[in-house]
């Protein structure tokens, strides 16, 4: 009975595990203190006697990222650690400029979902779900597109123009992970991306040049 007891409390709880994200706010703000050396899970707060009105704002996202670049992308953030006043509330911005062909490479945001809102051009985006099935789709201005949380994503300008989308994320962190450099520029031995790939050592090392490993 104690068994079948515990596995029902598990279950109970299982949707509340599966949903989790950032903790919740335990007072109106937290605006980090950026210039803190204290290590915690977050950032630490600044007395609430220096916040001002200031601190809630942010223009980072204003002007475009620089595109100029081998991927032909800028991803421009509004991570907690650019914009303090997000601190402990849960959320986050970036901002997406693309060239024409300009691409954000295949990443994951292992603490967020990320819904992404088209501002200008069309963009081909699409996530990889766990049983490697592909779900994509080309999105235009005025679309909204969502990836799920941790989920391997990315996006395609095919348009013939510029393109620019905003993108929001459940998290102050949401962490980054391209995973071409992840794989390539970590150092994990060529032994090992050998056998994952079908790659030869020469291959592997010619990769590998491209990360800086």
């Amino acid at each position: 009975m104690a068994t079948k007891v515990h596995m029902l409390q598990l279950l109970a709880l299982s949707p509340m595990i599966a949903i989790a994200s950032d903790a919740d706010p335990e007072q109106d703000f937290c605006v980090a203190d950026l210039a803190s050396t204290t290590v915690v899970n977050g950032l630490v707060c600044k007395s609430p006697a220096a916040v001002t009105a200031n601190d809630f704002v942010f223009h980072g996202l204003a002007a475009p990222g620089n595109i100029k670049n081998a991927a032909g992308s800028a991803v421009t953030p509004a991570f907690a650690a650019q914009f303090p006043g997000l601190n402990t509330l849960g959320i986050s911005m970036a901002r997406l400029d693309f060239a024409h062909g300009g691409l954000v490479p295949p990443h994951t945001h292992p603490r967020a979902t990320e819904i992404l809102f088209v501002v200008k051009g069309s963009l081909l985006v699409g996530f990889v779900s766990t049983n490697n099935q592909l779900f994509a789709a080309t999105v235009n201005a005025g679309d909204v597109f969502v990836f799920p949380r941790g989920l391997l994503h990315f996006e395609l300008n095919v348009g013939k123009t510029r393109a620019t989308a905003i993108a929001a994320l459940n998290s102050q962190n949401p962490g980054v992970q391209a995973q071409a450099a992840a794989l390539f520029g970590s150092g994990i031995s060529d032994f090992v991306l050998e056998k994952a790939f079908g790659l030869n050592e020469k291959e592997v090392k010619h990769i590998k040049k491209k990360f800086g490993d």
